[in-house]
């Protein structure tokens, strides 16, 4: 099988900070119970003409500076979101005009806060079928343009980011070691944005605009079902959890995290999590958490990282890999 891995990382998160304080004036809560129930310190927001597409262009301007990448040879663009600036046109397609990529196939993936590791499972199996070179994965979303603010349940949790890779074939190695997915669709009444339809599993739905989420229902679900799924991916590849140099979970809540951490009897100090200072970006959260440990020069190539996504569906998605990036030219802008 031709093999394959991340070349080249970029991250995006918009100007505007939404701090704890802030918050404060819009719902009743304040700074102490935010950050003991979920950890999130402020999160970004993006300004009403700023769009998802928007932070995608922005996170792939910033891979080419950092590692000196074009993309003009890009022969697949796959964008994980649940915000599209437009139900159609994809944002793929959006990002392909932005960039004049001429030849390339375009899709838009929606696996909720999933989306990325689902991403780069689709990337990584059009590689390693030959048929594929070179292909840009982002995931990204303005999560913030579908809140409720005056909802302190989910409020509090939610920003906006966007992460990008490229993914291109290797004829020496392979970075992508093992992976686990599924679904669980007798949950999807616990997360969701109405639309065409009102009912789910026969359930009467909110009629909003917002992201419905049943916090209590979700948390249970993680921590009963993902630390068995990564014990999935350790098995089938024959993988000490002992030898995973980072742990990249989905940065839904840090009260989440740490259950499945205790879970696996995995530290706390080499998980990797993007949320303190962004929040829950959805599909962004585990591209910038990975960033994240490049520029604090924690993450180095040769180390085993394993991401696990989870979110509305209920899908979740793991991927085992073994990191090696070339080499940053440039200094990443300041996030």
């Amino acid at each position: 099988m031709i093999g394959a891995r991340i070349t080249a990382i970029g991250t995006y998160v918009p100007e505007k900070r939404l701090t704890n304080s802030e918050l404060e004036q819009m719902v009743e809560t304040n700074n102490e119970w935010i950050i003991q129930r979920t950890g999130i310190h402020e999160r970004r927001i993006a300004r009403p003409d700023e769009f998802t597409s928007d932070l995608c262009i922005a996170a792939v301007n910033d891979l080419m500076h950092r590692y000196n990448k074009k993309v003009a040879d890009v022969d697949m663009i796959i964008v994980a979101t649940s915000t599209p600036d437009f139900p159609f046109p994809s944002v793929a397609s959006i990002i392909q005009d932005r960039f004049h990529i001429s030849q390339t196939g375009a899709i838009d993936l929606s696996a909720a806060c999933a989306g990325f590791v689902y991403g780069l499972h689709t990337a990584y199996t059009y590689v390693a079928s030959g048929l594929h070179k070179k292909i840009l994965v982002i995931g990204a979303d303005t999560i913030s343009k579908i809140t409720d603010y005056t909802d302190r349940s989910t409020c509090i949790l939610f920003g906006d980011g966007a992460g990008a890779v490229l993914v291109e074939r290797d004829e020496q190695s392979n970075s992508f070691i093992g992976f686990h997915l599924g679904s669980d669709g007798g949950g999807a009444q616990h997360v969701y944005r109405p639309g065409l339809a009102k009912k789910v599993n026969g359930i009467e739905l909110i009629d909003t605009q917002y992201l419905v989420q049943n916090g209590r229902e979700v948390f249970r679900w993680v921590v009963r079902n993902v630390p068995d799924s990564i014990r999935q991916i350790l098995a089938k590849t024959q993988t000490s959890l002992e030898s995973v140099d980072w742990f990249i979970p989905h940065s839904a809540n840090l009260r989440l995290i740490e259950p499945i951490c205790e879970k696996l009897e995995y530290p706390m100090e080499k998980t990797l999590y993007s949320l303190v200072n962004f929040g829950n970006t959805s599909a962004a959260t585990i591209p910038l958490a990975l960033d994240l440990g490049i520029r604090e020069r924690k993450v180095k190539n040769g180390d085993r990282v394993l991401m696990y996504g989870f979110g509305s569906g209920l899908v979740h998605a793991g991927q085992l890999l073994e990191l090696h990036l070339d080499e940053q030219i440039n200094t990443p802008s300041p996030l």
